[in-house]
This record gives C-alpha cells, structure tokens and sequence, in this order.
C-alpha cells in the first residue's frame, strides 16, 4: 500500500517512541513538503467547552493530534452537509470546515461525538522522514475506514484496525508492549 492522504497508519506493537505507542494516525496530507496527521486514540483529559469560550456546555473529549503545535486545535468530521469548507482526506471524512457552524451543530446537537473529532496538536514529518519510518517497519498502513475511526471506543481504534486486517497483524494485539518484560 502507498503513503497517501486517508491512510491509517498503525504503529507496531514494539515501537518504543512515547508519543504513539499502540497508536493510529490518519494522514491528513501528503506532499513534497511531507506528512500531517492526527492521532486517533489518544483522549486527553479535557473536553472542548473547557478549550473554547463558544463552545462552552460541550463535554466532547478533546484527543492529542501529535507532538507538533500542541497549542493548535483541529478536527476531522464526516458531515460535509453542515460543516463546509472541509478538506476532503478520503471518501466520507473531511478536514476542519466552518469551525463557527461545527460549534453551532454541536450545540444544537445536528452533529454527534461519533461523527466529529477535535485534536490539540498534530503529528508532522517532513519530506521522505515518514516513508523512512515505513521502510524501518515502525508503521502498518491500511486504508481508514469511517466505521472504525468514528467509533465511541476510540482508545480500541488500533486493536479493531489490526484485526480487520486478520493473520499476523490480528496476531499482534496480543503482543505485550515490552516483550523483555516477559
């Protein structure tokens, strides 16, 4: 499978960099100047009514996008009909939008935790540094599938991404993450 946007990558079981461990990633953009993603499984502890002052009464969990530009906010949805203006990263998932309507529809409950997600931060590599990491097979990729990405158990993203992908990658969830310590 080739490095393009709408991509999952699902980190290996033994990757040992502390910022995706058991991680899934979906590749926002892919170009001559490099890779942005979001990490799809890592909530944080705070809620998007704690982080903007309009968005105040929604208890939507904010997830950690990656290690670059934590002070950024973004999101991904898959309701193009009401948010418009999103990038449209692969079939059925867009890239931020109306930011103004995303908050309205939220408050106004047009649009569900399970069709939107916000991120502070993002995951970024600059050009070749990604495809590098692939050849080092720190990363599976497998094509994202809005089923799973939107789905109300994110913290399983990585473990139900592998599986579909049966045989040995349906093996590796079983994997312990330090394999020393067995």
């Amino acid at each position: 499978m080739e490095l393009n946007k709408g991509i999952l990558l699902l980190s290996d079981p033994f990757l040992k960099d502390p910022n995706f461990i058991r991680t899934a990633v979906l590749i926002c953009e892919h170009n001559e100047e490099g890779d942005v993603g979001f990490i799809l499984n890592k909530k944080t502890n705070q809620y998007l009514g704690d982080l903007v002052e309009i968005a105040e009464g929604i208890a939507l969990p904010v997830f950690e996008g990656g290690p670059v530009e934590q002070h950024t906010l973004h999101f991904i949805h898959r309701r193009p009909d009401i948010i418009q203006e999103g990038l449209e990263i692969t079939k059925g998932i867009y890239w931020g939008g109306d930011f103004d309507v995303a908050i309205a529809a939220l408050h106004n409950k047009e649009i569900t935790e399970n069709q939107i997600r916000f991120f502070m931060g993002y995951s970024g590599w600059s050009n070749g540094q990604l495809q590098e990491e692939i050849d080092e097979k720190s990363w599976i990729l497998t094509q994202s599938d809005p089923g799973i990405l939107f789905i109300d158990e994110p913290h399983q993203i990585w473990k139900r991404s592998l599986q579909q992908l049966g045989g040995e990658y349906a093996q590796m969830t079983n994997y312990p993450i330090d394999p020393q310590l067995n």
